[in-house]
């Protein structure tokens, strides 16, 4: 099976990456791959009477299911 890439560097640290994850879309190493990771942040919110719902704002689920008092 030929390949595209044989390799490929890593273009914020310049080491190899491993030709498993460039067959994987990835152009970051390991240790970088895993350092832009961690950056991102989410959780799941289920919904009252629906689904469950992809949050990334952390605005967005203060403001879910207010319950309002009268």
């Amino acid at each position: 099976m030929m390949h595209l890439f044989s390799n490929l560097l890593c273009p914020k640290c310049g080491d190899d990456v491993d030709l498993r994850r460039v067959n994987l879309g990835y152009n970051l190493c390991m240790v970088c791959g895993d350092v832009e990771a961690r950056k991102r942040k989410h959780t799941i919110a289920p919904m009252h009477k629906s689904n469950y719902v992809l949050i990334t704002d952390m605005e967005l689920l203060r403001g879910i299911n207010n319950k309002q008092m009268k």
